[in-house]
């Protein structure tokens, strides 16, 4: 999110429950409602699904703690302007792939050339050598927790502990970390709840479990290569501090986010691999993509989360 407020409208649709309506946006994964339904409210609602229909931006007004839209208001050209600017495409996304996380075979689904065929793995050649040299990567990355004290070794600090909004800005900044730091391939993978109510769900355990829905997440993703016996293997592994105290194989990081502990209708729809350098997405579907080549974006988001917390 950056600090002008500009959204692009990912889609509308209605609550489990039939009685509110949520409002899904490229630009944050949480799932927001409206605060009240005022008489102002009510009327500015249309500028959201004009928004929609000509794919142009809204200014909104919102509350990023209790995930609610405060007011609405329509983008101004030169708004959608810099929106233009500030933002860049990737080209040629790959096409995600739907998923169902509990028929996941997890002897074969995190192996690299067996199962996860995905070709923008030939873009970068440069693995990481073993699952130690992850886990200090891991460890690295988490160490810039904005929750620890400063200094820190990379600025701005990462707000792990803002879990419900941020990972693309997150995983971008860890991206920077594992590419000129550590200089090994670092790719994103996305998780996307965009079928029906469909939402992804997970407990926030290391910041006090409360239970957080987002409509996608994003993580980097490496390519680690492990020995079992006398086979090499090479893994596909997920650096995610939000989530968890070490590096999870992409299964279980995927299968993380279906907790129907949280919510009944918690189901991860599809998942992307994409190069690193996508940003966030750019449309409901999972096939177009952002960037933020100059990491201005990120930083700007990093600053505005920094101490914000997750759970009450």
């Amino acid at each position: 999110m950056s600090s002008t407020n500009l959204f692009t409208v990912a889609t509308v649709r209605a609550s489990v429950d039939g009685k509110t309506t949520e409002f899904l946006f490229n630009e944050s994964p949480q799932i927001f409602r409206l605060e009240q339904m005022t008489a102002s409210v009510v009327r500015s609602v249309p500028h959201i699904t004009e928004a929609f229909s000509k794919n142009m931006p809204v200014r909104l007004d919102i509350d990023p703690v209790k995930g609610v839209i405060k007011k609405i208001r329509p983008a101004t050209e030169d708004g959608f302007r810099l929106l233009v600017t500030e933002r860049g495409k990737l080209e040629n996304p790959l096409k995600p792939k739907k998923i169902d996380v509990s028929k996941i075979d997890h002897n074969t689904f995190n192996v690299i050339d067996q199962y996860l065929d995905f070709s923008v793995f030939s873009l970068c050649k440069k693995d990481v050598p073993n699952y130690a040299r992850t886990r200090e990567i891991f460890d690295y990355c988490a160490a810039q927790s904005c929750t620890l004290p400063d200094p820190h070794e990379v600025n701005p600090c990462i707000p792990f502990q803002y879990v419900i909004d941020g990972c693309y800005a997150r995983a971008h900044q860890m991206r920077r970390i594992i590419t000129t730091k550590y200089k090994y391939c670092c790719e994103k993978v996305f998780s996307f709840a965009n079928n029906d109510l469909d939402t992804l769900a997970v407990q926030a355990c290391k910041w006090g479990g409360c239970c957080v829905r987002w409509w996608y997440h994003v993580a980097p993703l490496v390519r680690v290569k492990v020995k079992i016996g006398t086979c090499s293997l090479r893994l596909a592994m997920v650096i995610d501090p939000g989530m968890f105290d070490r590096p999870v194989l992409l299964g279980d990081w995927l299968a993380a986010q279906a907790n129907t502990a949280c919510t009944p209708n918690a189901r991860v729809t599809m998942y992307s691999i994409q190069p690193g350098s996508a940003y966030s997405p750019a449309n409901y579907e999972g096939t177009a993509y952002s960037t933020d080549d100059d990491y201005v974006l990120t930083e700007e988001t990093l600053t505005e989360y920094r101490d914000l917390t997750t759970c009450h």
